[in-house]
């Protein structure tokens, strides 16, 4: 499984120049007041990984899976820790730059602000990907990005549906929980949907016809 964590972290790595260039630019707006460098977290750890499925796809990396023993069960747990190592790396550093352009900017650091708003894009990523591979495994990366189209469609609708029509007074009491208890609230809930997802993911692939 270790070899496979490998993998994906070196397909990750054969594209760092684009990554970096990228980093630079989202550096230089935050910089200018354009845009919070936090919102870059979501967009970049999900790009990198859905990178490493379109790799497998291409180089029939299915095949040479199911040869292993457990090959399955240990691609699929592999794609997730690889996932967990890259959030981490990426959190990290988009939190010390984040302190530095907020330092640069006005000479102090404002710990409280910017560490909620990591914690909402970290959540926000998680919750992309436990989406986005599921849809991965059943239906191949390019089917996958026109059904989490969709189901982002589907979801906005919903959406202004429940608060044109529903009364909202039940979410907003949760969501006041949430503000009070965030702290401890969104890493369970993280924690949930990334094993939740990994159980799908694992079955979806276990059943897969390769």
């Amino acid at each position: 499984m270790l070899g496979f964590i490998k993998k994906d972290l070196l397909m990750i790595k054969s594209n760092i120049k684009i990554l970096a260039i990228l980093l630079l630019i989202y550096l230089v707006m935050a910089f200018q007041g354009q845009m919070s460098l936090s919102f870059l977290l979501p967009f970049l750890s999900v790009m990198v990984m859905m990178s490493t499925f379109s790799y497998d796809s291409y180089n029939k990396w299915d095949a040479y899976v199911i040869s292993l023993p457990n090959g399955r069960k240990n691609s699929v747990k592999a794609k997730y820790l690889a996932t967990i190592i890259i959030i981490i790396l990426t959190t990290i550093i988009i939190t010390i730059l984040s302190f530095a352009v907020s330092y640069v900017k006005t000479n102090i650091i404002d710990f409280g602000s910017i560490t909620v708003t990591i914690f909402g894009c970290l959540f926000a990523t998680i919750l992309l990907q436990s989406f986005i591979y599921p849809a991965m495994y059943k239906f191949g990366p390019e089917k996958a990005r026109i059904v989490l189209m969709v189901i982002v469609f589907c979801v906005a609708i919903a959406g202004g549906i429940v608060t044109t029509y529903f009364d909202l007074s039940p979410l907003i009491k949760i969501l006041e929980f949430i503000n009070v208890y965030w702290l401890i609230v969104i890493p369970i809930a993280m924690i949930l949907m990334l094993y939740i997802s990994y159980k799908i993911s694992e079955r979806i692939y276990f059943k897969k016809e390769i």
